[in-house]
């Protein structure tokens, strides 16, 4: 027996070690035919797509190479086989419901995010046993996650968000126990959370983000077993109840998420227990009791958000404490009462502090001017009492100030004029006196100014019209006496004004007419008389009320021909007294007359043609402006050129009144050229009624048979390519600065697109388009190629743009449409946060794996100092949002509303972290 079992061990082991030699001769041909499987089955699922020649898996061809080396996104193990797909942002316009599971038994890593994959998840996916990672976010998947994802006791990453799922999150999640990421925000889940006992499993789950579903019922008390959770995010569903006590237990919990549900009773007590706590926004719910003890001393926190809910306090003074990186406070629409701490002058970082609409008392601290980076102060709605702050003046990076709403007594302090930066002011509501400031004139970026029911007395200032990006202005319910003055009607940008209920006299400025932006404007109840202007605004009767004096063609006005007829009685006294007074100059004149007539006339010398056809609109005088230029630039001289374009070149010229403009005039035309004349056309039809902040302010235009040329707020910082080609201004462009630029130009392109009838599409979005105030503040300039899109035409058009911006279909279809403009936008975006054209740096790259194995932050401008995780975190979406506009497919690209939105309104969550390659950022 035992011989017998010792001579099947050696036949065995003899077959076993020929076996190996075999394989062994020709490991090439085993390799070979376990690639051949897999590839075929990949083969098969790419044909199932729907858009089989718009993708990015031109590579995937032969199912006899091996798909490691070759394929695009394929990566494999030392055995040959298939164990990472990265796909991300490949064009793929397809479902998973062809998709290999089973033939690719070791996959361990699946990024489909970023494609347009649509229907369900086939329950097959538990075949991917040894799967780790799994990321289907921003696609259009949607039906019900399946109980089988439980089956995948590996996963350790679980990215869903961004789809159209629905039904409830099955219990099976509970069992993925080694998982650290789990993302299902932004679907349509519904239902309350899974039992407190799956929940609870997710031991190493380190961020849990649910946020924008439907999801209802209570938090489990489960969640405080999460001994590793740190970042929470619950928003944006209809949850109530109250938060569980247990939660107390979450020593590393850092982002805590639960605004707009609806929330109730108190939020735990020591909810920083662990005293890692960054983030607490609890906004839009409906909690109640006092501020959470534990918040006093919680030094961790970065940014609280409270506002709008039942918050109680009897001395709000003594809730918070001293925070080294606070950047943001919102405590609005609470029940809190007590007097605003001086404490908060102590966080060195502090950026926001609102707490407006509670029941605070006393006076505005002076010591709060110690927070010297506040940007925004909001005590609005409150029963402050006191003078404003005369050193207020010293937070000169104050960008939104508001104390409307209180009993504030005496003038506004001089300190104000230090506000450079400043765009909206509210001080309406008060008991503040003396005249307005003339130093608001200096604030050259407010777009909103309300100084309304106070007790404001003598002229308006006339340095108001100074205030060109200026929407709103509210002068109203106050002693304001004197004429209007003209100068208010330089304000090219306004668009309501309100001066009623003053002692205002005089006529309205007839240069009111010119006006173009203004939409509402009344001036009731004052002392005014004379026409009405002609202009849209001046409509409505109810704006004329309580004027006496005032005459039109508006209903409840009456006509001014009944005004001159009252007058005639009193003209035969005029007349007696004028025509003697009249005869006497007439005969000086004739004297004057026939003495000149008598000289030898000198000859004259030829003055350039500025007749008829010099036309110009909004701040000056077209024949004016014409002569001022012409001697400002020496007649053009290069001297004063500061650029030069295909279309023409850009001057900077300095006018007598000590305005500085830029003026792009355009080269001569050719015989029988009409492009120039054409694209000047162009530009004046976009620019003409555009009002925006982020797009360059358009003064005027002047044409005769010498010169064309456009006239330009002047910006000093130039453009943005010019700034990043320059080591030493390329480091001014702090990453604030850069998102900041970024989002400015997303907003200017929804607003052309979205906000202007016809839509505006510039076609030419380029970094040398984007010019930078002295605050590198973004403006989009030159329009010359912009077309406005008729709806009731093809818009096809000629090929325009800058090469490496211009999106590809324009050189097949030659079809204007929006979305080519989104892609022109993705070119910019990444080359702000890299410091170089994207050009350059895909010119720079040695060989694919560079791009596939380098991280986006190892691609960052170099010249800065790494950036903060939270400015890191912004950056990356730009870097995903910039993926997406440069889809090869227009349709599959965002709106730029859909970019705006998500650039505003990005959370940490949503972003997923740094983690993006380079590959996946270049691709296009």
């Amino acid at each position: 027996m035992v011989r017998f079992s010792t001579y099947c061990d050696k036949v065995y082991f003899l077959a076993c070690l020929f076996l190996y030699l075999q394989l062994a001769s020709s490991p090439k041909s085993a390799f070979a035919s376990a690639n051949s499987i897999e590839a075929e089955a990949l083969l098969k699922w790419k044909a199932s797509f729907q858009n089989q020649t718009q993708n990015n898996l031109t590579s995937w061809i032969n199912a006899n190479e091996a798909p490691c080396n070759t394929w695009v996104g394929v990566s494999c193990n030392s055995a040959g086989s298939v164990n990472r797909l990265n796909l991300t942002n490949s064009g793929i316009h397809g479902t998973l419901l062809e998709f290999p599971f089973m033939s690719l038994p070791n996959l361990a890593y699946v990024d489909l995010s970023l494609n347009e994959l649509f229907d369900q998840i086939p329950p097959e996916i538990n075949s991917l046993t040894k799967l780790i990672y799994f990321d289907i976010s921003y696609n259009q998947m949607s039906g019900k996650i399946p109980p089988e994802i439980g089956l995948l006791t590996n996963l350790q990453v679980l990215h869903q968000n961004a789809n159209k799922f629905n039904g409830s999150i099955p219990q099976e999640i509970g069992q993925l126990k080694f998982v650290y990421e789990l993302a299902l925000n932004l679907n349509n889940l519904e239902g309350s959370i899974p039992a407190s006992v799956d929940i609870g499993n997710l031991k190493f789950v380190v961020t849990l983000d649910l946020a924008n579903n439907q999801l209802n019922g209570t938090v489990p008390s489960s969640f405080g077993n999460l001994s590793s959770l740190e970042n929470l995010y619950l928003r944006g569903n209809q949850l109530s109840g109250s938060i569980p006590q247990e939660m107390e237990n979450l020593m590393k919990l850092t982002i805590l998420v639960l605004a707009t549900n609806r929330f109730s009773g108190y939020l735990p007590r020591d909810i920083c227990r662990g005293g890692l706590l960054q983030r607490l926004t609890a906004q839009e719910n409906e909690f109640t009791g006092p501020i959470p003890k534990s918040l006093k001393g919680c030094k961790s926190l970065v940014r609280v958000s409270l506002q709008r809910n039942q918050f109680t306090s009897n001395n709000i003074s003594e809730d918070f404490g001293v925070y080294p990186n606070l950047e943001f406070v919102d405590l609005s629409h609470n029940n809190l009462d007590g007097e605003i701490s001086d404490i908060w002058g102590q966080c060195p970082n502090l950026t926001t502090l609102r707490i407006a609409g509670n029941n605070l008392t006393g006076s505005i601290p002076s010591k709060i001017v110690n927070a010297t980076k506040i940007q925004e102060l909001d005590f609005s709605s409150n029963h402050l009492v006191g003078v404003v702050p005369k050193d207020l003046g010293r937070l000169t990076s104050m960008v939104d100030l508001k104390l409307n709403g209180n009993q504030l007594i005496g003038s506004i302090p001089s300190g104000f004029g230090a506000f450079t930066e400043l765009e909206y002011l509210d001080v309406s509501t008060n008991k503040l006196n003396g005249s307005i400031p003339s130093i608001f004139g200096e604030l050259v970026h407010l777009y909103y100014l309300n100084l309304s029911n106070n007790n404001f007395s003598q002229e308006i200032p006339l340095q108001l019209g100074e205030l060109f990006h200026l929407s709103q202005l509210d002068l109203s319910h106050n002693s304001l006496d004197g004429k209007i003055p003209s100068e208010i009607s330089k304000m090219q940008s306004l668009e309501q004004l309100n001066l009623s209920h003053n002692t205002l006299s005089g006529l309205i400025p007839a240069t009111f007419d010119r006006m173009r932006s203004l939409l509402y404007i009344d001036v009731s109840y004052n002392h005014l008389q004379g026409p009405i202007p002609y202009n849209k605004a001046f409509q409505d009767a109810h704006s004329f009320e309580g004027n006496v004096g005032l005459c039109g063609n508006v209903v409840g006005l009456e006509s001014c021909n009944k005004h001159v007829s009252k007058r005639k009685n009193n003209r035969k006294l005029v007349f007696a007294i004028v025509f003697p007074i009249l005869g006497v100059v007439l005969l000086a004149f004739l004297a004057i007359f026939f003495i000149k007539t008598r000289r030898k006339r000198e000859p004259e010398t030829k003055k350039s043609d500025i007749h008829d056809e010099v036309f110009s609109i909004s701040l000056f005088d077209g024949k004016k402006m014409y002569l001022e230029i012409i001697r400002a630039t020496n007649g053009f001289d290069s001297i004063f050129c500061i650029g030069k374009g295909g279309s023409g070149s850009v001057y900077k010229a300095k006018l007598p009144s000590g305005s500085i403009v830029a003026v792009k005039k355009l080269h001569q035309k050719l015989d029988g050229e009409e492009t120039s004349l054409k694209e000047f056309h162009n530009e004046i039809s976009a620019l003409i009624n555009i009002r925006h902040r982020n797009i360059v302010k358009f003064c005027g235009f002047c044409s005769n048979s010498q010169h064309s040329f456009l006239v330009y707020e002047y910006l000093e910082k130039g453009s943005l390519a010019s700034i990043l080609r320059k080591e030493d201004e390329a480091k001014g462009l702090d990453w604030s600065r850069r998102v900041r630029i970024v989002k400015g130009v997303a907003h200017a392109l929804s607003y052309l697109h979205h906000d202007c009838v016809p839509p505006i599409v510039h076609r030419d979005i380029s970094s040398s388009n984007i010019l930078l105030d002295y605050d590198y503040e973004p403006c989009v300039s030159d329009f010359g190629t912009a077309k406005l899109l008729n709806p009731d035409s093809s818009n096809w058009s000629c090929l325009a743009g800058t090469y490496g911006y211009v999106a590809p279909e324009l050189a097949y279809t030659r079809k204007v449409t929006e979305k080519c403009d989104v892609y022109s936008f993705g070119v910019p975006a990444p080359e702000v946060i890299m410091g170089k054209r994207l050009g350059d740096l895909i010119s720079s790259i040695s060989s694919p794996s560079d791009c596939e194995n380098k991280l986006l932050k190892d691609v960052l401008d170099q010249r800065l100092s790494p950036p903060t995780p939270e400015v890191e975190d912004e950056l990356t979406t730009i870097a995903k949002v910039a993926i997406a506009c440069r889809h090869s497919q227009p349709q599959s690209r965002p709106t730029m509303h859909m970019v705006s939105q998500s650039l505003s309104f990005q959370t940490a969550a949503s972003t997923g972290g740094p983690d993006i390659t380079l590959e996946q950022l270049i691709k296009i």
